[in-house]
This record gives structure tokens, C-alpha cells and sequence, in this order.
């Protein structure tokens, strides 16, 4: 899971970047795209290695990217160049200032937002304006365009001119003919109001940000939190009544807002988290693992993580009859535990 960190000047980017990964910069070096992988926290994963002791643990990762300053104008606003960076990404967190910073405006959560976002819409209709004049170009010397991809582009532009993000529109957001586009505004946002430290409550937004996924975040409080021990954390944690640090909350909204569960494979060697999109069939989940697993496919011999603690053992959930043999439309669930047979 790649998730790009976008934000107005002075939003905090750097300091949620930092607070998420860990890694933190020399001033002279943020200018620089920056990039970080973490674990993924989840309980689950450190109780069946305590069970299977095995030789490995390995827990499904999220990389942060950061944008460097190089793609911006003196005005702030974002260049074609300084978009292409987070083209790739499988969504994009949108940190908006909600702190008050001497000899600056006031914070304007919901204007900011909605500059940033327009941004996005803007690039956008930049690319499909021009897809379909070279389409143009293309059918006057006879070679007719796609024309499903054709109508999908016209409808996206209709969405763009009416300063509508691709989002909104699920089926378009992901149509196959579409995806090598990479449209920004087609991509999944998770809105980061940078709070004060002291502020927990989100800010009165409404219009536009009452649709999209958002979280409070106190960036400067976390910042300090990930530069601490555990044992100093657990007291700035327990001071301020912060639930659990920023890595773990906004993780959990990002595998909320793409739509993402896990599953896990168990045994003395491994111990291994895997991440999909929710209502994915088994045979698909086998072919994160290997394709060779999936094209010799027989069965899924499934678990849930629930039924697994509660039994003691795997043989013990035999007995109780709550492992399970499962075909290859079977939906995987989050937590399920499986054990893929197949023959190649």
C-alpha cells in the first residue's frame, strides 16, 4: 500500500510524514522527495507468533511518500512535474492545516481543502482535455478511437468541468480502460486535520469534506511521540488521552477508505500478514502469494483468527470443526487464516 502525503504550504506534511515513519530530516534535505515503509501494527500477527514460534514474522507494510518542494510554483500551487510524483500511489492523505501559526491567517480548513482539491481536478481535466483532442487528431486520419474509452473520457471531463472530483463517481474512479491514466482526483483521500495539541475536535467543515473519510491528528504532539521511548510515549500518551499514536489510526482509516483486509498464513517457518482488497476470492488471495498457487488451486483450508485463539491449536479447531475447507469463489475475510492447497 503506497499512500502520497499532499498538503497546502505549511499544512505540516513534513511533521506527519515524520511522525508516520520515523525518519526524520535535516531542514536542508526536505526539499527532497522522501519516502517511508513501516510494519503495519496488528495484535494479531504478534499472538499466532507467539503460538507458532516461527522462525520468521513478517507484517504487511505501508510506504509514505513525500513529495519534494520542487514541483511547486512561488504560489504554492502544485506543477504538472510535482503531481507526476504521486501518480502511482493507491491513495493520497491530505493533510489540512486546523493550527493557528504567528503572522498567518487564521486556519480555513474547509477553503483549504477545497484549494488543494481543485488543484487535482484541474491536472486531470488538463490530461483528458488532451487525450481526446489527440483522439481527435487520430480519427480524422482514420484510425477511430476506443470508443468505450472515448465515452468514459467524456464523461470524466463533464465531472472535471463541473469541479467534480473523479472520486464521486465510483464506477468511472475504476474503470479498467481508464487506470493507466492515474487520475489524482479519481484516487481515495483520507482528509488529516492537523490540530493543535490541545485540540482534539474536528473542525465545522461541511460542504465537500463532509463526504470524504477525515481524522484529527495533533502533528506537532506526535511528532515529539515518535521521537520517544516507548515507556516516555506511554506517559505523553496516557497525558494528553490519546488513544493510540498517529502510525496505528491512520493506517487503520487508510485500510478503511482503500477498502483492504488481511489475511494470514501460519506455520514454524512463517508467520505472514497479507493484504487485500475486501471481497476478494481465494483464488485470487493465492496469486498475492504466488501465481503458481493459484493457477493449481484445489482448496482454501480456513480458519477465522476469532476461532483459531479460541480453539488453543489448529488440531483443536479441527475437533471443534471451525477449520474449514473453502472453494475458490470463497470471500476472503479479514483475519481469516488460510492454508492454500494446490497442485502444479
Amino acid at each position: 500500500m503506497k499512500l502520497g502525503i499532499i498538503g497546502l504550504p505549511v499544512s505540516g506534511k513534513s511533521t506527519v510524514f515524520e511522525a508516520l515513519t520515523r525518519e526524520f530530516a535535516r531542514s536542508e534535505d526536505k526539499s527532497e522527495d522522501r519516502l517511508g515503509t513501516i510494519d503495519v501494527p496488528d495484535s494479531r500477527i504478534d499472538a499466532l507468533s507467539r503460538m507458532y514460534r516461527p522462525r520468521k514474522t513478517i507484517y504487511a507494510q505501508v510506504q509514505y511518500f513525500l513529495p519534494g518542494k520542487g514541483g511547486r510554483k512561488k504560489d504554492g500551487e502544485k506543477t504538472d512535474a510535482g503531481w507526476t510524483a504521486v501518480r502511482d500511489m493507491d491513495a493520497l492523505i491530505h493533510v489540512v492545516r486546523n493550527f493557528r501559526m504567528f503572522g498567518r491567517n487564521a486556519p480555513g480548513p474547509k477553503e483549504d481543502f477545497a484549494r488543494l482539491d481543485q488543484e487535482l481536478i484541474l491536472s486531470d481535466l488538463a490530461v483528458v482535455e488532451k487525450r481526446l483532442e489527440r483522439m481527435e487528431a487520430e480519427s480524422k486520419k482514420g484510425k477511430p478511437p476506443d470508443p468505450e474509452e472515448r465515452s468514459l473520457l467524456e464523461k470524466a471531463r463533464g465531472l472535471l468541468e463541473a469541479e467534480t472530483p473523479l472520486r464521486r463517481d465510483r464506477s468511472l474512479a475504476l474503470a479498467p480502460q481508464l487506470r493507466g491514466y492515474a487520475f489524482l482526483s479519481a484516487k481515495p483521500v483520507l482528509v488529516l486535520f492537523n490540530n493543535e495539541d490541545e485540540d482534539t475536535a474536528p473542525p465545522q467543515a461541511g460542504d465537500g469534506l463532509d463526504r470524504e473519510q477525515c481524522l484529527v491528528i495533533r502533528g506537532k504532539l506526535e511528532h515529539e511521540l515518535a521521537q520517544m521511548s516507548d515507556a516516555e510515549a506511554a506517559d505523553l500518551l496516557a497525558e494528553f488521552e490519546i488513544a493510540a499514536p498517529a502510525t496505528d489510526r491512520v493506517i487503520r482509516k487508510s485500510y478503511e477508505v482503500l477498502g483492504l483486509v488481511s489475511f494470514f498464513t501460519v506455520g514454524e517457518d512463517e508467520v505472514r500478514a497479507w493484504t487485500i482488497p475486501e471481497g476478494t476470492a481465494a483464488v485470487e488471495a493465492a496469486g498475492v502469494i504466488h501465481t503458481d498457487i493459484q493457477k493449481g488451486f484445489i482448496r482454501a483450508e480456513t480458519v477465522s483468527y476469532e476461532d483459531l485463539m479460541a480453539a488453543g491449536s489448529m488440531n483443536a479447531a479441527k475437533k471443534n470443526a471451525t477449520l474449514r475447507l473453502e472453494g475458490k469463489t470463497y470471500e476472503v475475510k479479514d483475519g481469516d487464516i488460510i492454508n492454500f492447497r494446490f497442485n502444479v
